[in-house]
């Protein structure tokens, strides 16, 4: 379903005003219980987006209802009830009136999860709440602190770690993982530590760079060109039996046993072993020169 057109005149721009989004959506009128069937039921069997836009726009309040419960974790309130919004239509599309229930019922569980899935792809930089778990602790564990009256940075006590993590059925661990997340936020290395002086100081200038510099890069890239080429001239010395046994021996992915190689050639293991530290011997001689 196209959402424009059940959004159609709302506005969600930067300048987001909840005051002037409440006054004009208040202009469509909530359903009787009848209408909302015969509506509902007329709609799945012809799918008339005129319809569909009557069920929506009668909805739009519950949107903004539930977005209110959610304000705290400092997110755009417009762009919560966008969210909202997209949950409402796939309500519509999927609902059923034949069930029994009122469509405010059944679109109150597809708003929350749109919401709630926003605030949390959101919320952090860093992925969380990927589990069923992580998401119940990651909408319950504030509200249970407040009701608590505890203060989000403050470390919690074991004991109530210990009641917290029994009543959402989560491990001690997860809740003091989840509660050291929600105490910290995301910062840009790019945040003024200093700017008394003449050049301000970011946290990026505290960063040092691990990878290695161009000179550094270049040297080594001569040195390995350089070794490179002393060995090629140092397997020279060796004729093609040492150079194949050294190879198999030592070059290879796979060494190949002593056994195999003295079967090849027809000498002996200790005959092969011998040739293998000779050439060996051969080559370092002929690099140190």
């Amino acid at each position: 379903m196209d959402s424009a057109f059940a959004l159609n005149g709302l506005d969600f721009s930067p300048e987001f005003n909840l005051a002037r989004y409440l006054q004009s959506i208040r202009k469509f009128p909530i359903l009787e219980q009848d209408e909302e069937f015969r509506l509902a039921t007329k709609y799945k069997e012809t799918k008339d987006e005129k319809i569909a836009y009557k069920l929506i726009t009668s909805h739009l309040r519950l949107v903004v209802k539930v977005v209110s419960k959610y304000r705290g974790y400092g997110l755009p309130v417009g762009e919560m009830i966008s969210e909202g919004n997209i949950g409402l239509l796939y309500a519509v599309d999927k609902f059923d009136p034949s069930k029994g229930f009122r469509f405010s019922t059944y679109a109150l569980w597809w708003i929350k999860a749109s919401v709630q899935k926003y605030i949390l792809s959101s919320w952090s930089l860093v992925k969380i709440g990927t589990t069923a778990a992580q998401k119940k602790l990651f909408f319950n564990l504030r509200k249970i602190k407040n009701k608590l009256n505890l203060i989000d940075d403050r470390d919690l006590s074991q004991e109530v770690l210990g009641n917290i993590a029994s009543s959402l059925d989560v491990t001690v661990q997860d809740v003091t993982d989840m509660n050291m997340r929600l105490g910290s936020h995301d910062g840009s290395l790019n945040s003024v530590l200093d700017n008394s002086s003449e050049h301000t100081t970011e946290w990026i200038d505290f960063i040092s760079d691990s990878k290695p510099n161009q000179e550094d890069v270049l040297a080594y890239s001569e040195t390995l060109r350089y070794r490179r080429k002393l060995f090629q001239k140092a397997l020279s010395c060796l004729n093609q039996r040492e150079k194949d046994i050294l190879f198999k021996r030592r070059l290879a992915e796979k060494a190949v046993t002593l056994d195999d190689l003295s079967k090849a050639y027809c000498i002996s293991k200790e005959r092969v072993r011998q040739i293998e530290l000779n050439s060996i011997k051969k080559i370092r001689k002929a690099i140190a020169l």
